[in-house]
């Protein structure tokens, strides 16, 4: 009998355990008791301004950790405070800092915060703390003395801007805005550098990958004018639980650092499950998506009066999901938010209002909200697929419960690999250490950006340091840039004198510096709806794109690359579309390389030319497939480094002896040219798939049941098994037919598994399969590589644990449910044939049980 004084939440939980359609679903159900808190009381040298002000908001004493961050601090310390969400990091940083000033009135302190949006609810709560200090203070009361603090970013008027730069001590600000606002420009700050004490950076693990680097360099810049005005000051870092804080926060600051990780904080019961979609389609292996799972236990959620927080992992899903939710309850539709980058702060700043009321039933966010932001006391979070880190699940579970009471976090994972995976072995997830956050400040491209900045900002001379850069390599650095002109030395300092400003043309959060405006008009108003990086923008945003924002379905009409806007248009059509990328590879140097017998390994630089040729259209909740339509649009080319594994003649030999090597060409028969014509002459010259005609070269011809099926050319020929489509479909129609081939089942699990041993998403991935490549001298290969200019080390890392890899690749594929293959392990199958599983198992069980002999550097 159900118990009827058990909080909403165990009532539903309850129901769930008792609901087939529901707990057969639930492969872990972890229980996490309450854990009490545990107390210290307030260090002596804690000034009594402080203590009589937390008193009063009834704070008698602090948690552990947050004293032993005032204890470190107070030595000289820099320290990295990893506790749990909800922890009260926040006061390890605001109570040093406080004491601080009020023993030292010209003392300053710059908070820097991922976010805008963090950095404005973390200078509203300091605020609320400082006037209770004012409050219970009467010297404070008659303004003996000030603590004042200011918010500086791009939503500053520009009328307070002066008055902030002269008068703040306290000073909130984000990454972007230190880069363009605050360092090109310290002259204007002088008296802050004069007496800056501490510099905190909130949420480290938020800075790994490009974004990471270009942070670790702005740091070696702002301490470089921090030295200029005689100051040396402190950091006090705060991160989520990643593997290697100390590491991390020392390669971003580039100076020891003590690190605080015992949470003192109390915690509630927390429930973490497990959810995996049932199959739909036992012999494809395919499941009911990740997203109507969602949906379906949000609604149980929000019927029960539970606030619930949904994360997905794009912006598109995130509308997506929205979109359902509204379609199933209309009535509730004004009580559902979507929150994701790309809104304006206005629209973002009252969807946080409305969650810390009460207002807001459910928020289907990204990792937006993952951070720190104040948006009240969650019940329940729902994560829909993996979010591509462990350190991201812990963060984003943990954004419900925030009160004592009991809470919920769900992770309903998706079809792809790595989450069918990691519900096959959870403890991957439950008991693995988090990942390392990864960062390479020294990337050439960063590097050298981030020199032209320093050099702008303060004159370079002959000797000096940059952060831990060797004075070798920055001497020929500002010798390059001498060269170019953008330097000019004088008097053993080097001097710029370029006319551009070089902050203003680099973007920290992107490979390419260019936003793109998305605009729109209403009523006869043009209005800008949100702006997107240049690099997305080829295929999130091209002509005759769906975009989704706030729910809402846009069409876009014009992509301006070179006036850097997109003009959209409201519209009602019931499908989405997918982009079609067409991607060369091109090898520039071997760095590393080990082989065997059957395959070799290399660690190199290749420069990758991507376009994309086409779009897909997809009708909305049955996903039927529309069409496939040409794009025109110009090419983008990266230089990176890569990862990538070649097959050796030995390794082909055994898998065609066993019929195992579907990537040979095929041997059309002798009447495969007449039958070739017949075909295009019937379809009248036209592609069958996207209607365009013949233009001085022929159309392809292709089989729609593979070639391979069937037991003769003969069969395999005939008129009613043959379509002419142009070059770009036939391409994309081959893509599948690939999919079926154990080399490419082998390139989709590797990609799709490698997240999980890095601190990155698929998408920071790029990949590709060819069964003849230059990059592995015409064998065979696989290729992983870094989609950011240069690389930052992923591609490396595989190399590193490639054993890991291909073992964890081949218990995924081993233990998938499916018969033939399927999203969940090496790709779709397609509507006919294969889907490569056999064959992929087949070539994985050669590599994992073939030894290798490292051959050194090249």
């Amino acid at each position: 009998m159900m118990n009827i004084h058990q909080q909403p939440l165990e009532r539903l939980l309850r129901i769930w355990q008792n609901e087939p359609t529901i707990a057969d679903n639930i492969i872990r159900w972890e229980v996490e008791p309450e854990k009490p808190a545990k107390w210290v009381e307030f260090p002596e040298t804690l000034n009594p301004l402080i203590r009589d002000a937390l008193c009063s908001l009834g704070i008698n004493r602090l948690y552990y950790h947050q004293a032993k961050s005032i204890e470190l601090v107070n030595s000289g310390k820099n320290i990295a405070v990893v506790t749990s969400t909800a922890s009260g990091k926040t006061f390890c940083y605001n109570l040093p800092v406080i004491d601080r000033i009020l023993n030292n009135p010209k003392s300053c302190s710059l908070y820097i915060f991922p976010t805008k949006s963090l950095a404005q609810d973390q200078k509203e709560s300091l605020g609320n703390f400082i006037q209770a200090i004012y409050n219970s203070s009467s010297l404070l009361q008659q303004k003996t003395i000030t603590i004042p603090h200011s918010i500086y970013d791009g939503d500053t008027s520009t009328n307070l801007r002066n008055s902030i730069r002269t008068q703040t001590h306290l000073l909130f600000t984000n990454p972007d805005m230190l880069h363009l606002g605050i360092l090109p420009h310290h002259t204007l700050w002088a008296e802050f550098f004069k007496h800056l004490d501490f510099i905190i950076i909130d949420e480290i693990h938020y800075y790994r990958g490009v974004f990471g680097s270009h942070i670790a360099n702005v740091i070696r810049r702002l301490k470089r004018i921090a030295r200029f005005y005689g100051a040396s000051p402190q950091f006090i870092m705060t991160s989520a639980t990643i593997a290697n804080p100390v590491e991390h926060a020392e390669r971003l600051v580039e100076s020891p650092v003590a690190l605080v990780d015992e949470d003192g904080a109390p915690r509630g019961k927390r429930y973490f499950l497990l959810y995996n979609p049932p199959i739909v389609q036992p012999d494809l292996g395919i499941r009911r998506s990740s997203s109507s799972e969602a949906v379906r236990l949000a609604s149980d959620l929000v019927a029960y009066d539970i606030q619930t927080i949904l994360f997905g992992r794009a912006r598109r899903m995130v509308e997506m999901i929205l979109k359902y939710l509204q379609k199933q309850a209309p009535d509730r539709s004004d009580r559902y938010y979507a929150y994701r980058s790309g809104y304006l702060p206005k629209q973002r700043r009252a969807i946080e209002k409305s969650l810390r009321e009460g207002e807001a039933a459910v928020v289907v966010a990204t990792n937006a909200l993952e951070l720190g932001i104040d948006i009240g006391n969650l019940d329940a979070s729902i994560l829909v697929g993996y979010p591509g880190t462990i350190a991201a699940v812990r963060q984003q579970a943990g954004r419900a419960g925030r009160r004592s009471g009991a809470s919920l976090a769900v992770m309903v994972a998706s079809s792809g690999p790595l989450d069918q995976f990691l519900m096959k072995h959870p403890e991957y997830l439950l008991e693995r250490s988090p990942e390392k956050a990864l960062i390479n400040p020294d990337n050439l491209l960063i590097f050298l950006s981030h020199i032209r900045c320093a050099a702008f900002e303060l004159p370079f001379q002959i000797g000096e340091g940059f952060g831990n850069v060797p004075v070798d390599l920055l001497q020929s650095m500002l010798q390059f840039l001498e060269e170019s002109g953008e330097l000019h030395i004088s008097a053993g300092r080097y001097f710029w004198t370029a006319d551009k400003y070089p902050a203003n043309g680099l973007s920290l959060r992107s490979a390419g510096g260019d936003k793109i405006l998305l605009q729109t008009t209403d009523q006869d108003r043009l209005t800008t709806i949100g702006e997107i990086d240049q690099a997305s923008s080829h295929w999130m945003v091209h002509p005759d794109a769906i975009y989704l924002h706030e729910g809402q379905t846009f069409r876009v009409d014009e992509l301006d690359l070179e006036n850097h806007r997109a003009q959209l248009s409201i519209t009602s059509e019931d499908y989405y579309t997918e982009p079609h990328t067409k991607v060369d590879i091109k090898k520039l140097s071997i760095i590393r390389n080990q082989g065997s017998e059957f395959y070799n390994i290399y660690y190199g630089e290749i420069q990758v030319t991507a376009t994309v040729t086409g779009y897909r259209k997809i009708r909305w909740f049955t996903h039927e497939k529309l069409g496939d339509y040409p794009l025109d649009l110009p090419p983008t080319q990266l230089q990176t480094t890569a990862f990538w594994l070649s097959l050796a003649d030995s390794t082909v030999d055994k898998l065609r002896n066993l019929g195992l090597w579907k990537n040979d060409p095929n041997n059309y028969g002798p009447n495969w040219v007449a039958q070739k014509n017949l075909a295009r002459r019937r379809d009248r010259f036209i592609c069958q798939n996207c209607g365009a005609p013949e233009n001085g070269q022929a159309h392809h011809v292709h089989h729609k049941i593979p070639f391979r099926s069937f037991p003769s050319y003969i069969q395999a020929n005939q008129l009613d098994n043959l379509i002419t489509l142009c070059p770009a479909c036939h391409q994309r129609a081959e893509a599948v037919i690939k999919m079926r081939s154990g080399l490419a089942g082998l390139g989709y699990v590797i990609h799709h598994l490698a997240p999980l041993f890095l601190m990155c998403d698929t998408g920071d991935l790029g990949s590709a399969v060819d069964p003849q490549s230059a990059l592995g001298d015409g064998m065979p290969t696989i290729v992983m590589y870094d989609l950011i200019p240069a690389g930052i080390g992923l591609s490396e890392q595989l190399y590193n644990i490639e054993d890991e890899l291909l073992l964890s690749s081949y218990e995924l594929v081993k233990d998938c449910e499916c018969l033939e293959g399927c999203p969940s392990c090496v790709g779709p199958a397609g509507e006919n044939g294969a889907g490569g599983k056999k064959e992929t198992l087949a070539l994985l069980s050669i590599l994992i049980n073939s030894s290798k002999k490292d051959n050194g550097s090249l």
